[in-house]
């Protein structure tokens, strides 16, 4: 049986470094060997959920419908900065099919988490900011009702641009500033200054990114339904527990009268992790209003108020010898947060991928009139290391070195932001593989001497990562006397295959096939704890659960025959579902029988994930590999190939790992090309609010994809040995991208996203 105990573990999530004191397995359970040949784990099993979601049986969150169900739509702010004087309903209320209607005139005074005071602000700060919300019997009369609303504003000055805002005299969004916490994040270690004194040759470069939005193909949207005390709630979310608890808080409600459930998600990527203001509102209106409430947002409102990825400005400083050896880093930055309380960082990458005894860090995260930032896929990771990469390709070039010797020669041992070993690392085998496949040692030319109009190159960039999980995390099996069993965790499947991978630890553990398995997930009603669904956090966590609950579960299987065949437990063994005598094959019994015998209807048992090593850094790694095709008449780039080499640990599912692959590294590939959030710095609003302006890539735009694995499992992280590796896919390919285009026309562009105008421009320059 799986020993327990109450222990702390250390984590990072999303560059935070958080320390949870939860229930761990102490099991000292030998890891999968890693030359071993697994059944199921590793193999690329088709996704169990796959034919609900192909064939359109799968129901989403905004497929969800309630007998009896109204409809709710919310009154955002035409202005990016204002002040309420009135609202007056009457006329909307008047509206035949309204039901209820709140607002910071007549609604309740509910606390919002963001650090508000009220869940409807007399002070609006960005043109889509939330006013009023309506519930009617259907949303054409809702859209309606919305309309009759007259408020009187009483404008005031506006800012949409983070350094404008920054500057003396820019209007302020709170009485302490616009800068968040009233101060820079700094970091530094070494001599700064002696670094540089050192330099043979110095780099000093500024690299700008845009703000992305996150667009998932589910829309943001939650049906509540009241009985009695009893509230639950069907939501399109990353983090059903992070749901439940900050709407008790909200509510001011105890978290056991509260249920939230998701079982498939169209998407999220970050901007589903915390609790939405359209919950809360639509919430209130069932309690108001006696009947269930859908509140579905539009495209329009996903891209102004849901979240985005903020925009950076880097100056980047690096001394570098003529050797290659690094000898100082410098960053300073500063990026938008939006409206409320987010995180604009991005300079972790340059703390920590590259070698260097001398770093100096300060950046701005700063208050502007748009719409929230929120978690992105690897927040700050993708824009720091577009500015990082292409600058330490910029230095190999002064150096006349190959960039990947120039990285090669910047290898970091240990984690140098804590001194500590990692558990594992494989970069220099990614290097190696990576390179290989891409042709590097042949291909690659100096930048700008490829010939003709379309002109090719070839760049790569690194990643770093954490995607170590953590406790608390626990899933629960119950197996029944037909031999199938069911796999429950309160972890969310957000399009990345949880469904499958659980399954498959489940099935290598107790030989049950993948057929007789079904996992459930997402209902904190029903579900043991598990983290939420963000920064590669799921599979890392949440596996080791299960192989706990299934280890424990082959163990009452092996007690039981031990009773029922009357023989000591150390002479049998369990295989392919069966119990038999170690040396006696044929003294066996199934299942089935055992549980018939034991007269058990069901057999269950929890799993806990362990604690974390002390003393270790847990991280992935990677290296992407891109060859471009760029047209110099026009300005427009072809990615034609991208390698992905990467240290991830374990692979689980060989289908999922290169699904969730090309996804990363085509929205990597949109976010260097394509998408930009753009504002009317007058007006304060945003332009780009449809799939239409907002440019995302279709198929046609997707290149060559080759995925590489170098890693094993990492048994000291658990003893399933994997790593989360939803965010290292995208991180890199930006960087990548942008130094191949350099490589291919030997101009370098510095600010993402690099649209023709700006190579067009950079080209005539």
């Amino acid at each position: 049986m799986s020993a327990r105990k109450i222990a702390k573990s250390k984590f990072f999530f999303e560059e935070d470094m958080v320390e949870s004191i939860g229930e761990v397995s102490d099991s000292r359970r030998e890891a999968w060997d890693n030359d071993a040949e697994l059944k199921v784990v590793g193999k690329p099993v088709p996704r169990t959920d796959g034919y609900d979601k192909v064939s359109g049986s799968a129901v989403y969150t905004v497929d969800k419908t309630l007998p009896n169900m109204a409809y709710a739509r919310t009154l955002r702010s035409p202005h990016p900065h204002a002040k309420i004087s009135r609202i007056e309903t009457g006329k909307a209320r008047a509206l035949p099919g309204v039901l209820g209607i709140i607002s910071s005139e007549d609604g309740p005074d509910v606390p919002w988490y963001h650090g508000l005071s009220r869940l409807f602000d007399r002070q609006v700060r960005y043109a889509g900011d939330e006013v009023a919300c309506v519930a009617a019997e259907t949303e054409q009369i809702a859209n309606e009702a919305l309309a009759l609303i007259d408020v009187t504003y009483e404008t005031l000055p506006s800012v949409v641009d983070a350094g404008k805002a920054l500057k003396p005299g820019a209007p302020q969004l709170y009485e302490t500033g616009n800068v968040m916490r009233g101060k820079p994040f700094q970091y530094e270690r070494g001599d700064i200054e002696k670094g540089f004194a050192d330099a043979d040759v110095i780099i000093a470069e500024t690299f700008t990114t845009q703000v992305a939005v996150h667009n998932p193909l589910e829309v943001h949207c939650s049906l509540v339904n009241w009985d009695g005390d009893q509230l639950l709630v069907y939501d399109s979310t990353q983090a059903i527990y992070r749901v439940r608890d900050a709407i008790a808080d909200s509510l001011g409600i105890p978290e056991s009268h509260i249920r939230v459930i998701k079982k498939y998600m169209g998407g999220g990527f970050g901007s589903k992790l915390t609790l939405g203001k359209y919950t809360v509102m639509a919430a209130l209106l069932a309690k108001e209003i006696g009947r269930p409430v859908k509140i579905v947002l539009d495209r329009h409102e996903m891209n102004l108020a849901v979240g985005n990825r903020p925009d950076s400005v880097q100056k980047l400083k690096i001394g570098v010898k003529k050797d290659g050896v690094l000898t100082a880093l410098s960053h300073e930055s500063y990026g938008a947060a939006g409206a409320y309380t987010s995180d604009a960082g991005c300079s972790w990458p340059l703390r920590s991928m590259y070698q260097c005894d001398n770093v100096k860090v300060e950046e701005y995260t700063v208050y502007i009139n748009a719409g929230p930032g929120r978690p992105m896929r690897a927040p700050g990771h993708v824009q720091g290391t577009f500015a990082l990469d292409s600058a330490m390709d910029e230095a190999a070039g002064k150096i006349d070195m190959d960039p990947l010797e120039f990285r090669l020669k910047n290898y970091a041992e240990i984690d140098q932001t804590t001194d500590q070993p990692y558990t594992s690392k494989y970069l220099r085998e990614a290097y190696m593989k990576g390179a290989e496949a891409i042709g590097w040692k042949e291909r690659w030319r100096k930048p700008g001497t490829s010939a003709g109009n379309l002109k090719k190159g070839l760049g790569m960039a690194s990643q770093i990562w954490w995607g170590g999980g953590a406790p608390p995390a626990y899933a629960t099996l119950k197996l029944n006397r037909d031999g199938s069993l069911r796999v429950i965790s309160g972890t969310q499947d957000i399009g990345t295959g949880t469904y499958t991978i659980l399954a498959q630890v489940a099935s290598e553990v107790l030989d049950i096939p993948i057929g007789k398995i079904s996992v459930i997930l997402g209902d904190t009603g029903t579900c043991p704890y598990a983290p939420a669904s963000g920064g590669s956090m799921t599979a890392p966590s949440v596996t080791p659960a299960v192989r706990d609950a299934a280890e424990q579960m082959k163990a009452k299987l092996i007690s039981g025959a031990s009773a029922i065949l009357e023989v000591d437990e150390t002479a049998l063994v369990y295989s392919n579902g069966v119990v038999s005598l170690a040396n006696d094959p044929k003294t066996s019994i199934g299942i089935d029988k055992i549980l018939r015998k034991m007269r058990e209807r069901v057999l269950v048992t929890t799993g806990a994930r362990n604690r974390n090593p002390e003393g270790y850094s847990i991280n992935s790694f990677g290296a992407q590999f891109a060859e471009v095709e760029v047209d110099v008449g026009t300005g427009m780039v072809t990615v034609l190939k991208v390698v992905a080499a990467h240290d991830i640990g374990r692979t689980l599912n060989r289908q999922t790992m290169e699904n969730q692959f090309h996804g990363g590294i085509i929205q990597g590939l949109s976010f260097a090309l394509m998408e930009q959030r753009l504002m009317d710095s007058y007006t304060g609003k945003v332009l780009t609010t449809n799939l239409h302006d907002y440019k995302l890539p279709t198929v046609m735009d997707a290149p060559e994809i080759e995925v590489i694995i170098v890693s094993e499992g990492d048994p000291m992280i658990s003893d399933v040995g994997a790593k989360g590796i939803g965010e290292p896919a995208i991180i890199p390919t930006a960087a990548a991208i942008a130094n191949a285009i350099y490589n291919a026309i030997g101009v370098r562009i510095r600010s993402l996203p690099m649209t023709p105008d700006k190579i067009i421009r950079a080209l005539n320059a």
